[in-house]
């Protein structure tokens, strides 16, 4: 796994520790045959998560076992890393064509004091009908980010409701089977992230 580049939307400065982590985890990262994604195959981290998505159901990974999970950390507020990732992931389901059916694509929020989950509701299907919202407390968020290895801090802005939150930014895929398999780095292209998702799908 690699750590994406920690923005308030993708363009905030590095933090040393968070430099450090990078670069630590990117050196154990490595491509696998065909995939465009770093493959994280046997990571000991991104094991599961405990959430809820806006239903209020409990959620876990092996809810969705069968389909190709991506997994993507943010916030309806971010100002063009989270749109962008998520338009991005929302082509390519279009380039699967019926294989989308196979795919679940998760937005785990990482400010759940303003993504309630009627906003979660509405912001996260937008870009896909499929595509679902996850959250937890501040406990279970902080839980989850750590699983996950994912860096996040609340960035003050001009009044208590108009902070910003750095935030890691690429994203998890998982296989059919549960496991994870690749982390794709903010930008990907489309094609690269459908293209890695039918290896995943064949059983690549």
């Amino acid at each position: 796994m690699a750590y994406g580049f920690p923005s308030k939307g993708g363009r905030a400065p590095w933090h040393a520790l968070t430099l450090a982590l990078f670069l630590t985890v990117l050196g154990g990262c490595h491509t696998g045959p065909g995939f465009h994604g770093a493959d994280v195959s046997g990571a000991s981290y991104g094991r599961d998560f405990h959430l809820r998505d806006p239903a209020g159901r409990p959620r876990s990974l092996a809810d969705f076992r069968g389909k190709v999970v991506f997994m993507f950390f943010g916030y309806t507020q971010c100002p063009d890393v989270c749109p962008t990732n998520l338009s991005s992931m929302a082509q390519a389901m279009k380039q699967l064509g019926a294989d989308a059916d196979r795919v679940q694509v998760l937005f785990v929020t990482v400010d759940p004091e303003r993504d309630t989950p009627e906003l979660l509701a509405n912001y996260v299907p937008a870009f896909d009908r499929r595509f679902l919202g996850l959250y937890g407390d501040a406990a279970a968020t902080a839980a989850t980010a750590n699983e996950f290895k994912v860096y996040y801090h609340k960035r003050p802005g001009g009044t208590p409701d108009t902070y910003t939150v750095d935030h890691s930014a690429g994203t998890y895929l998982f296989d059919p089977q549960g496991r994870l398999r690749l982390y794709e780095k903010h930008g990907e292209m489309p094609e690269n992230l459908a293209s890695d998702t039918r290896l995943l799908l064949a059983g690549k």
